[in-house]
């Protein structure tokens, strides 16, 4: 029989990887709670009309890209979330979030695309994000954007650029689509099939098209901020104001859209030239008519979205720091069957005061020599091993054994042994832990 394997773009993550996954999740957790955002968990699958509606029918996600199906229990047509600030307006609505006041959200999970599995972008893919909803100033706009500057800073990572644009309000976004369609209408014949299909629905997405052969016709197109009113640019200057007061360096780029129809006045990119062309690793912007387009009372709302995946790459090759791949603060060694009856209970005392530990377990049953089992607590990663032999069930006693020590006479594993009572064995290591993190 031939093994089975994963769905193509849908990647296992592997115990190697853990680490950094884990440094970004608790970065993730750890920056939004500073700005005082609330984590907000929403279902994987959600009704398909939710993200028609919400995302807009005409554009890729929803024309080419979502996971849907007919429930055949109940003939509902469902979609896994291809991402989550509908979802999250979904469920701000449908529980009247905001009938107290506005809300500072975030989220952290799974997405689901179907398209051309690439570096860093894959069809499950994980989504960190932020949503402020019910704020209409510039300040939560600027805010958003310092949330991934100052993760961008607490991850280690260089050379992520910021790029920012308006793209006003749907009835300037509406006068500035009369004029590319008449625009694009008298060209043509230079569109590709994509931008064709786009010409009436939705003009200004051919304005990101990534086609060499038409960037001098978008280049020369009419240009969004010509048709930006006063009060729209107003609220543009005072995010930039406001950016520059904090010291976040940007560029304006007037051809930045986004790729959903629910955005108004401000929009934003981190972008990398690190992953290749999949350059962006977090977009947003505000999106104030999405309340009342799904239903619900009107109120602003800013927010971004964040691919993980992109990040992790970026960890990858960006960080100077030694990732901390130990798994265990002990390596519990043992041999004969009284010794392992004793080193069972030594290592739960050691967990119920907060250690992590690893009992030492062999795949075939039988016992291992010392010699083999101290290489396995080694390459534990683990920094102290407590060995349990015939000698210290007779003495009452633990032999401590320093894993990491860079003494040059300790050997070539480890350093400095101590026999420790067992009674007092928590505290010993309790106070070992304190003294080498703090070295």
């Amino acid at each position: 029989m031939a093994p089975l394997s994963g769905v193509k773009g849908m990647n296992d993550m592997l115990p190697a990887d853990a680490p950094l996954w884990e440094r970004f999740e608790s970065a993730v957790k750890n920056v939004a709670q500073a700005y005082g955002y609330r984590q907000i968990r929403t279902p994987i699958l959600e009704h398909t009309r939710l993200f028609t509606r919400g995302i807009g029918e005409v554009t890729d996600i929803v024309e080419k890209e979502m996971y849907s199906f007919t429930d055949r229990l109940n003939g509902e047509e469902l979609t896994l979330r291809p991402e989550n600030t509908a979802s999250v307006v979904r469920a701000v609505i449908e529980h009247n979030l905001l009938y107290d006041g506005p809300k500072r959200l975030w989220y952290f999970g799974p997405m689901f695309r179907h398209e051309r599995p690439q570096r860093g972008r894959l069809r499950q893919f994980h989504q960190f994000g932020v949503e402020a909803m019910g704020f209409a100033g510039p300040d939560v706009d600027a805010e958003v954007i310092l949330i991934g500057q100052r993760l961008w800073d607490d991850l280690g990572l260089s050379n992520i650029r910021l790029e920012l644009n308006t793209i006003g309000q749907p009835a300037e976004r509406a006068l500035h689509r009369e004029a590319l369609i008449a625009y694009f209408s008298q060209h043509e014949a230079l569109l590709d099939a994509d931008a064709k299909r786009r010409l009436q629905t939705n003009p200004l997405r051919i304005l990101d098209t990534k086609n060499p052969a038409m960037q001098d016709l978008v280049n020369a197109a009419p240009k969004l901020i010509d048709y930006v009113g006063a009060e729209s640019l107003a609220h543009f200057d005072g995010v930039q104001t406001l950016l520059r007061e904090t010291g976040i360096a940007f560029t304006i780029n007037p051809r930045l859209v986004r790729g959903l129809d629910y955005y108004n006045l401000t929009v934003f990119e981190w972008i990398t030239d690190a992953l290749g062309a999949q350059g962006t690793v977090c977009g947003g912007g505000r999106y104030d008519p999405l309340m009342a387009q799904m239903g619900g009372k009107p109120a602003p709302a800013c927010g971004f979205g964040m691919g993980a995946e992109r990040v992790i790459e970026l960890l990858r090759e960006q960080s100077t720091e030694d990732v901390d791949a130990s798994s265990c603060d002990v390596y519990v060694v043992h041999q004969s069957a009284p010794a392992a009856r004793v080193a069972m209970r030594v290592a739960e005392g050691l967990r119920t005061v907060g250690m992590d530990v690893i009992l030492h377990s062999t795949a075939d049953g039988q016992s291992a020599s010392f010699k083999s089992q101290m290489k396995k607590a080694d390459a534990s990663g683990a920094s102290f091993a407590v060995i349990i032999g015939e000698d210290e069930l007779l003495a009452n006693q633990a032999t401590v054994k320093a894993l990491r020590a860079d003494d040059s006479t300790a050997g070539s594993i480890g350093g400095t042994q101590q026999r420790v009572d067992f009674d007092k064995l928590a505290e010993y290591l309790i106070d070992a832990l304190v003294s080498d993190a703090s070295l």
